[in-house]
């Protein structure tokens, strides 16, 4: 019991102060009896008449009292040893995402856009697919993976927020190349589970529809379900493009306006080569549609581990607590009937007091405010177990979910804190979701430094997303800014090092410790670092996306 910890720690003092006032209570009743025994004769004769019991002094009943007394406060306070981990079961499929981001999602004939609409729906989808398992491609002229399939819901999130025509290198828009590369990724897994691909465009594909045919019967052949999803209407509508400080229409080679129309023909054919589902933009609720389509697939059960916390035994301390009252109202019952009935009911009514006094004490201990209070005391993995219980009690609150993925993450839980986290990048108050952003971004940036070399290249990048957004939200935060640098730099050279903290708690509740980068370099030289250091970054982005151009689509059409 070296571990031994206590839920309610200010409650202890009930472990003395119960029993003491069970015994002066005792000793009071004991004294009032005897005082009204004297007023009806000597005692010699008075012992005559009564039980020989009710004139001793009740030590023993002292002992069973206070001693139980003892127990019910322990209980109160909720001690906890030994560790065990929480374990998660779930089943689903493996399921990859191919999302159109060529500029024509940028039209406005779905408000807010054709790429804003999707991303509701893809967004729908994960929380109606508890337990699948995910990969993300985004695809325009060209196919790229952004997420292999996980669970991990906060790695999603940022690659969803972060979806756009500049995460493509090349402009077009290729269907067949991303079937044929979401069915690569599938036919890699081993899961168990059916596979299925579901890809979200406007279906405005420049290329032969023989070769997405092709693809999709390919999909049929490896077992995999696809599904495919229509966004836009065929009136269409312009693609902005920002120019300077505005926006302008997009034209085409001859200077005319391009209009973009939504295509049904090429998601139509595709799904019907695959013996698959064709989902139109005018149907609703489309994600509840998708999963309808997915319902006959075969799901795999899952296993995930949670973080460990200390096993609860208030009930070592309550049941024997219990169990000395029933011995006591049995031998009080003993002593005589005139005594019996009263005796017995101020047993049970002390029973039911202690009982009551041990459920309120727990009712009232606040399990957001326990976890503060261990997060506080450096005890990160029972603040995110009592953050996780005030969760399923009920508590959903920005703030409480904020404190459960920061604890996970100062516990170095890394992979389920982005899941918690993830949860809040959408997160309407500027300072949980600056604060969630940050502590994102140090997830991945854990995760990166501590990867072997040459391996913690997709952390990193998760990382860099995660610090762009939160500089966007606050440019000239330091400690964004050096982690920003960090991670880039680690990714230059496949060092390590620590970057700077995040959150420790909600900003309502906890003060979040103010994170101080290791070395000597002055906030003035970070920021000549991190500025030299991004537009590195720019420059071989543009070499890479220069070396890996293919020739642009039939006619000359980039979007």
């Amino acid at each position: 019991m070296s571990n031994l910890t206590f839920d309610t720690w200010w409650l202890l003092p009930l472990v003395v102060v119960l029993p003491v006032i069970a015994v002066l209570v005792l000793r009071h009743a004991f004294r009032e009896r005897m005082r009204r025994l004297e007023r009806l004769g000597t005692l010699d004769v008075v012992s005559r008449l009564f039980p020989a019991a009710s004139l001793t002094r009740p030590r023993w009943r002292m002992v069973r009292l206070g001693l139980a007394s003892a127990l019910v406060g322990t209980a109160a306070a909720g001690p906890r040893w030994g560790d065990e981990r929480t374990v998660s079961r779930s089943r689903g499929i493996d399921m990859v995402l191919s999302l159109d981001a060529s500029l024509s999602m940028l039209a406005q004939d779905e408000r807010p856009s054709r790429l804003e609409r999707m991303k509701q729906e893809v967004r729908r989808l994960r929380a109606l697919s508890a337990g699948d398992r995910m990969g993300v491609l985004a695809f325009a002229g060209r196919s790229y993976v952004l997420s292999p399939l996980t669970i991990d819901e906060g790695a999603l999130d940022l690659f969803l927020d972060n979806l756009d025509p500049s995460v493509v290198g090349q402009a077009g828009s290729s269907l067949a190349r991303t079937i044929k590369q979401g069915v690569d990724l599938l036919t890699l897994t081993n899961s168990g589970a059916d596979r299925a691909l579901v890809v979200m465009s406007d279906g405005e594909a420049f290329e032969p529809m023989e070769d997405v045919v092709v693809e999709a019967k390919r999909a049929a052949e490896q077992g995999i379900s696809v599904v495919t999803v229509g966004f836009g209407t065929t009136q269409g509508g312009e693609l902005p493009i920002k120019s300077g400080n505005g926006t302008t229409a997009k034209r085409d080679e001859n200077g005319a306006i391009v209009i973009s129309r939504y295509h049904p023909e090429f998601l139509q054919a595709a799904a019907t080569a695959a013996g698959g589902t064709f989902i139109d933009a005018a149907a609703t609720d489309k994600a509840a549609r998708v999963k309808a389509a997915l319902a006959t697939l075969r799901r795999q059960a899952r296993t995930s581990v949670g973080g460990s916390t200390k096993t609860p035994r208030y009930q070592l301390f309550l049941f024997p607590a219990l169990l000395l009252l029933l011995v006591d109202t049995v031998l009080t019952e003993r002593r005589g009937r005139h005594r019996a009935a009263p005796a017995a009911a101020h047993t049970a009514a002390a029973a039911g007091l202690l009982l009551a006094l041990v459920l309120s004490g727990c009712a009232g201990a606040s399990r957001n405010q326990q976890g503060v209070a261990a997060y506080r005391g450096g005890q990160f993995t029972r603040a995110a177990s009592l953050f996780r219980d005030a969760i399923s009690a009920g508590d959903k609150k920005p703030e409480t979910m904020y404190n459960f993925g920061t604890a996970l993450l100062s516990a170095d839980s890394l992979q389920s804190a982005t899941e918690a986290l993830g949860r809040l990048t959408d997160s309407k108050d500027p300072e949980v979701r600056f604060r969630t952003l940050f502590n994102i971004g140090l997830a991945h940036l854990k995760r990166g430094l501590a990867a072997p070399a040459g391996q913690g290249d997709e952390a990193l990048d998760s990382a860099l997303v995660a610090y762009k957004k939160v500089l966007l939200l606050r440019p000239t935060d330091f400690d964004a800014k050096w982690n920003y640098e960090l991670a880039l730099h680690a990714k230059k050279s496949g060092g390590g090092g620590g970057g700077g903290g995040g959150g420790g708690g909600s900003n309502q509740s906890q003060q979040r410790p103010n994170p101080q980068p290791s070395g000597g370099l002055g906030q003035q030289q970070a920021e000549q670092l991190l500025g030299s250091a991004a537009r590195e970054e720019r420059d071989t982005q543009s070499k890479r996306q220069k070396q890996n151009r293919v020739e642009p689509p039939p006619g000359g059409k980039d979007w």
